[in-house]
Formats: structure tokens, C-alpha cells, sequence
């Protein structure tokens, strides 16, 4: 009796590990549209945001709430776009039609001088070349297939750049469903698990909303600090194009580590250009506010707001980049943010007893029915 019942234990264990393996190699599979759906989980929050700001202070219908902030967000973009997208537009295509091609062809002839070719004369073969419009358009086109290729790396559910917007389409229309009904979703993912279990379940994902609610307040102020800091910057050298090239800054900011670099090349072209003796100064301004950003202000914020070490920003970057291409890479710090909290929650305090004393540890179990108001 007590060897069937050990074989039953063994056999349940053996099923459990298969039914575990072959439900991480569907994950694997469907990754691209993981990261989608993830992505469309960070905008439901963004816009949640506002809507239960309406709903409980105004005493607002959750509808007309979603309605106004969705309207309202699209409404402030279109208000801030009309004020300076003009400028931005006219800097950026002083940027490609003039300062680029400027700038390649000083750093041609000063490749080419007769002093630096003198002291290296494998340059003079290498840069061999005369600028024309026939190199510029190679150039483009060179850049337009691995723009590319890297977007069937980021969006491997439609694949392929040209469509980009269609995946765009896909996380609006998968938030909107979200937002729309979000206790039928938290609730279907709640009864998924054993009836005793569910009550924490909420408290986690609770959690998990405040502190992705947490990192997009860190990532708009970052974004804020690194656009305003990188155009001043670049106005105080003289940069005509500071306007342009601080959106720019501000916006690469959200992509960890690459940003800064895809940010300094224009800066870089507009400074050879307009002030050739502050090159380094530019370089020096724009890694610096980047540097300041991603090793002081975002570790300090995230640290202080979503309980996040330093490291484990970086390693996220890192594992998720690897695992996950770009898009992984772009959502490292709120997937890095969501693992250590399932980590915390349900490995540290459920599986090893290790819970604090305290009331307080518990606080978020009563505070649920934003997340889902329907019992189990």
C-alpha cells in the first residue's frame, strides 16, 4: 500500500515537471506576443492612472473616466506636438539635408589632410572616396534594411518594420480591452488558481500595479530630466538644432544603454559642424546627463519607489536584452520589477515562511477592489 502510494506521488511529480516543461516551451514560442501583451499591461496602467483619479475623487462613471483620459492623453500629445513639433520637424531636416552631409564631408577632409595622411597612410586608401548624393542614399538604404531586420527582431509576431504600426494597432486595441473591463481579466487569472490561494494572488498583483504604476512615474521624470538637460546643454555651445536633439535624447533615454549612443551621432554631426571646438564638450553633455540618468537618478527613484537594487536594473537589461532582443531590452526594468516582486512574494514569504511581523506586510490585501471587484 505504501509502495502504490509513493508511485502515485512519483507519477504526479513526473506529470507535473512535463506539464511545467511543455508550458515553458509555449511561453518560449509565443514570446514576441508576450512582450506585446506586457507592453499593453504598462499603457492600461498609464492610463488607469488618471481614470481612478476621476472615479474616486470625482465620483466619475468608470466609462466616461476611460474616455476622458484616453481623449485627454492623445489630446495633451497633439497640444505639445503642435507647439514645438513644427520646430522639431524643421531642426530634424536641417539635421539630414544639411548638417549631416556637412558634417561627413569636414570629417573626409580631415581624414584626407595631407598632416594626419602623412602620419597614417593607410587612411588616405581607406577613405578613398568622393561624397556625392549616390554614397548618402547607400547609406540610407544600408540603414533602412538593418532598421529592418532589427524590427523583425523586436516585433516578431508581424515581423518586420513595415509593420510597426500594425503591432502599435495591436497593444492599443489589447489596452483598450484591458481598460475596458479589467475585473473580468483579474478575475479569470485569480480563479486559475486554488480557491485558498486567491486572496494573496490579489495582494500580489496589486503590488505588481504599484510598482509598474512607480516605474512609469520614474521613466517620465528621467525622460524629463534627460531631454531638458541634453538641449540646454547643446544651446549654451551653440547648437542650432538643441531643440530637436534634446526630444531626441529624451525619448532614446527610454531604451537603456543604446540610447545615449543612437543620441550622440547626431550631436556629435551638428557640432562638427556649428562648433568644431566643442566637440568634446558635446560628447561630455550628452553622455553625461545620459550617465546621470541611468546610474544616479533611476537607480536612486527606482530604488527609493519600486524597491529595486542598482544591480538588478542592470542584470535585467542584460538577461531580458539577451532572452527577448530590443523590445526586451526597452521593457528590462518593469519585467526586471515584476520577476523580483513574484520572487519576493511568492517564493520568499509563501513558499519560505520568511513574512514580516508587522501589520503592515499584509496592508495590501485590503486594498483590492480597484484591481478587482468581483469575489472569487
Amino acid at each position: 500500500m505504501g509502495d502504490s502510494r509513493f508511485v502515485n506521488v512519483g507519477l504526479r511529480n513526473i506529470a507535473a515537471t512535463i506539464l511545467i516543461a511543455l508550458g515553458l516551451l509555449f511561453a518560449w514560442e509565443i514570446r514576441g506576443t508576450l512582450m506585446l501583451t506586457f507592453a499593453a499591461v504598462i499603457l492600461v496602467v498609464l492610463f488607469t492612472m488618471p481614470v481612478r483619479l476621476l472615479v474616486d475623487r470625482f465620483e466619475m462613471n468608470r466609462i466616461l473616466a476611460i474616455l476622458v483620459s484616453v481623449v485627454g492623453f492623445f489630446l495633451v500629445l497633439a497640444l505639445i506636438g503642435s507647439s514645438i513639433l513644427p520646430t522639431i520637424l524643421t531642426q530634424f531636416t536641417q539635421l539630414t539635408d544639411r548638417v549631416l552631409p556637412q558634417a561627413l564631408q569636414r570629417a573626409q577632409d580631415v581624414i584626407n589632410s595631407e598632416a594626419l595622411t602623412e602620419q597614417f597612410p593607410f587612411l588616405k586608401d581607406l577613405v578613398n572616396f568622393e561624397f556625392n548624393n549616390e554614397l548618402v542614399n547607400q547609406v540610407v538604404s544600408q540603414i533602412t534594411d538593418l532598421l529592418g531586420r532589427v524590427g523583425g527582431s523586436v516585433l516578431p509576431v508581424v515581423g518586420g518594420l513595415a509593420n510597426t504600426l500594425l503591432s502599435i494597432l495591436i497593444i492599443f486595441f489589447i489596452s483598450m480591452y484591458l481598460l475596458a473591463e479589467p475585473e473580468l481579466y483579474v478575475n479569470g487569472i485569480i480563479k486559475l488558481t486554488p480557491k485558498w490561494y486567491r486572496n494573496r494572488l490579489r495582494a500580489i498583483l496589486r503590488r505588481i500595479d504599484l510598482t509598474l504604476r512607480a516605474w512609469l512615474s520614474v521613466t517620465g521624470v528621467s525622460m524629463i530630466v534627460v531631454g531638458l538637460g541634453t538641449g540646454l546643454g547643446l544651446a549654451m555651445l551653440g547648437i542650432q538644432e538643441w531643440v530637436a536633439l534634446g526630444v531626441l535624447a529624451g525619448v532614446l533615454s527610454f531604451i537603456p544603454n543604446f540610447g545615449p549612443v543612437v543620441a550622440l551621432i547626431p550631436a556629435v554631426a551638428a557640432a562638427i559642424v556649428q562648433a568644431e571646438n566643442n566637440i568634446i564638450w558635446t560628447v561630455v553633455i550628452v553622455y553625461g546627463v545620459s550617465f546621470f540618468q541611468s546610474q544616479v537618478l533611476s537607480p536612486v527613484l527606482a530604488s527609493e519607489r519600486m524597491n529595486m537594487p542598482a544591480i538588478l536594473v542592470l542584470l535585467g537589461q542584460i538577461i531580458f536584452g539577451f532572452f527577448f532582443g530590443f523590445l526586451g531590452l526597452m521593457l528590462a526594468v518593469p519585467l526586471s520589477a515584476v520577476v523580483a516582486v513574484l520572487v519576493d512574494e511568492i517564493y520568499v514569504k509563501d513558499i519560505l515562511g520568511d513574512r514580516p511581523k508587522t501589520k503592515s506586510a499584509e496592508q495590501p490585501a485590503e486594498d483590492l477592489q480597484e484591481l478587482a471587484s468581483a469575489p472569487p
